[in-house]
């Protein structure tokens, strides 16, 4: 794959207040850009990050036809560039992508295309602790078009942002009973953006009473929880980490699966199996719940203090330093940071 460069005559890196980084209020000073038409990828270039100009017939601003992908870089201590995991989001893109009726784009090309964005941009990846470089590819169709048909040209394109803490504190959730984030044989499984739309309604209404994210339950019978806003959610009852499974309605998320091995190899009890709201509200009022958490890349792993169900704040205990989740954040950030051995081949080494 050969890629045109155009730089930035002057960087906006010197503009960024470093001691309040936010979560990608600052965009790198470049991106990565490709085009597909006629069957093929092509046109690769990095350029300026700028707008983009779209014809107000765009399919994808009318039938949604889009999908994105989020992953990190991290500097460690030598300075080197530490990309966690691209190679499973490379995979998940491109199962979006074919839910989604769009052309996969190669995983080779997708690693390359971020790795040399990173090269030219690497000044961007912060050294402050629990800071990162955000990266986000994203894809869409760009057919000047009205009417419902999948596009013939799309195009491909990663942005980058400096990320600190998504969270401040521990999070305020409520459990979801009335609307559906996801139902069996939609796209739930799938990065694209009518997902996240339609959580905005009842989302902004759980914030007005003090809740940060919704815990989603089942479309059927809104019986089993499923997932967090987004995160993949973490139980921890009766010294038992567990998960719910996989589905077509469940993001297969990164941190999530990078906790369940990890856990394994710590040697900590985990379950990966259905988990009812009765369970949990039952476990709540019997304090067998010591911890629960929410696991995602923007926020690694954001512990739960509150949950919200049918008018009731129920409150999880406060966490210590040898609580689970504490303990898999620790080994999860070393090895991202690269403060200890890659064991699980997960960092790509920016040379």
């Amino acid at each position: 794959m050969k890629i045109n460069v155009k730089r930035v005559r002057e960087s906006k890196l010197t503009k960024v207040n470093f001691s309040d980084l936010g979560f990608c209020k600052y965009h790198s000073d470049h991106m990565f850009i490709a085009d597909y038409e006629d069957g093929k990828w092509s046109n690769f270039r990095i350029t300026p990050h700028e707008d983009l100009n779209l014809s107000p017939a765009c399919t994808t601003l009318h039938y949604g036809q889009t999908i994105f992908e989020g992953l990190k870089a991290y500097k460690n201590k030598k300075d080197e560039i530490l990309i966690f995991r691209p190679d499973k989001n490379a995979t998940r893109f491109n199962k979006s992508a074919q839910r989604m009726c769009m052309p996969t784009f190669p995983e080779k090309y997708f690693i390359q295309s971020i790795t040399e964005l990173l090269k030219i941009d690497k000044r961007w990846v912060p050294s402050q602790e629990n800071s990162s470089l955000y990266i986000r590819p994203l894809m869409f169709a760009m057919d000047s078009y009205i009417g419902i048909k999948p596009g013939d040209k799309y195009v491909f394109i990663i942005i980058c942002g400096l990320a600190g803490g998504y969270y401040s504190e521990p999070v305020n959730v409520k459990i979801e009973t009335k609307f559906t984030r996801a139902v069996s044989g939609g796209v739930g499984f799938s990065k694209t953006a009518a997902n996240y739309a339609a959580a905005l309604y009842p989302s902004v209404e759980a914030q007005k009473d003090g809740f940060h994210q919704l815990i989603w339950t089942d479309g059927k019978e809104h019986k089993y929880v499923e997932e967090s806003g987004t995160m993949n959610l973490f139980f921890v009852i009766d010294n038992k980490l567990i998960t719910p499974p996989l589905g077509d309605t469940v993001l297969d998320g990164v941190t999530r699966d990078s906790i369940i091995i990890l856990s394994k190899d710590l040697g900590i009890d985990i379950e990966i199996r259905k988990i009812s709201v009765d369970e949990i509200i039952n476990s709540l009022d019997n304090n067998s719940i010591k911890e629960v958490f929410g696991a995602g890349t923007a926020a690694t792993i954001a512990p739960i203090k509150t949950i919200g169900y049918k008018n009731k704040k129920y409150h999880i205990p406060q966490l210590s330093r040898d609580s689970i989740s504490s303990t898999l954040l620790k080994s999860l950030n070393s090895i991202k940071y690269g403060e200890t051995e890659d064991k699980f081949g997960w960092i790509l080494k920016l040379n």
